[in-house]
């Protein structure tokens, strides 16, 4: 199984950083794709309000161990360094 950590711009501009083991699934719930209320009410309440959001960053471990360190590590970085982060990424 692979584990994920990601960062996504909600339409207000601001990051959110999460984990998760399914990527797809995990933004379509941020952006809360679905017919029922469960799937429009789902992911973190922080992204709920600030729909659409969109994927800027993602990693991938093997272990979900490793994965929420790193999910610790990009919650403590300022945005500067979280939007260096993003660039690094897109070539």
């Amino acid at each position: 199984m692979s584990h994920f950590v990601y960062i996504v711009e909600c339409k207000d501009g601001s990051l959110y950083t999460g984990y998760t083991t399914d990527i797809a699934k995990r933004l379509a719930e941020h952006n809360g794709v679905g017919n029922t209320a469960t799937n429009r009410s789902a992911g973190a309440r922080y992204t709920r309000g600030r729909r659409p959001i969109a994927l800027r960053h993602q990693e991938i471990f093997e272990t979900k161990s490793a994965a929420m360190q790193r999910e610790y590590a990009i919650k403590k970085l300022s945005r500067p360094q979280k939007l260096v982060l993003i660039k690094s990424t897109k070539k």
